[in-house]
């Protein structure tokens, strides 16, 4: 049975943490395919403009065959719920083993998602350590990743405790944290070092760089 990896996120935009992220998840796992989904219509916070994050995407998983662009193209006006986008993807791709890669942050809240008790059972939930913001004195972002070795044991309590709290609610679910490092990179410091006039050469794929200067993204944060 095929296994397939579900990386859903706003992607404003894209950049090599999630490129990295969805890498560990084929290596780690043997996950045959990741399914990238730019949210539409976040339910929880606002998301720019559609159409250039679906790009960006396109442009930034072009080389690797293993990454699929979500093959729904969004037209509703209602939030996306994350029980909708498996529904869905269940109904493309029939009789697969699904996984979905979420950050730390993200897991936490998963106790509070909507339609939960459904959503959880139905996949393996493959957790990425916590976002790290690392500068140099100067404010500039001076490396792209903050390496580690192993799993920091904290992020597996927190991920325990999630795990407990969903217990309670009579919801199991079946997790693992991600081997690699947290990341230093953001996409909101990628958008606040854009409208500062600084390069983004080591934060996003060329070919996404290209993109932003051509549309004139993130000028103004």
């Amino acid at each position: 049975m095929e296994r397939i990896a579900i990386l859903g996120g706003t992607f404003d935009p894209v950049h090599w943490g999630h490129l990295m992220i969805a890498e560990t998840a084929l290596s780690q796992l043997e996950v045959e395919r990741v399914i990238w989904v730019p949210v539409h219509r976040p339910p929880h916070k606002h998301g720019r403009c559609y159409k250039h994050r679906r790009l960006m995407v396109e442009i930034a998983i072009a080389q690797n065959p293993a990454f699929v662009l979500d093959p729904r193209q969004a037209n509703h006006t209602e939030p996306d719920y994350a029980i909708d986008t498996l529904a869905d993807l269940q109904d493309t791709y029939p009789n697969r083993q699904w996984f979905w890669i979420v950050g730390l942050d993200a897991f936490q809240t998963l106790p509070r998602w909507y339609c939960r008790e459904r959503l959880i059972p139905a996949c393996d939930w493959l957790v990425a350590p916590r976002t790290l913001a690392m500068t140099s004195t100067d404010g500039v972002v001076s490396t792209r990743t903050s390496y580690s070795q192993g799993i920091d044991p904290q992020s597996s309590w927190l991920c325990q405790q999630v795990a407990e709290q969903l217990k309670s609610q009579n919801i199991l679910i079946r997790w693992q944290m991600l081997h690699m490092p947290p990341m230093s990179i953001s996409s909101s410091l990628i958008r606040q070092y854009c409208s500062q006039g600084h390069s983004l050469r080591d934060w996003v794929p060329e070919g996404v760089r290209a993109y932003i200067t051509t549309h004139n993204l993130y000028v103004e944060n």
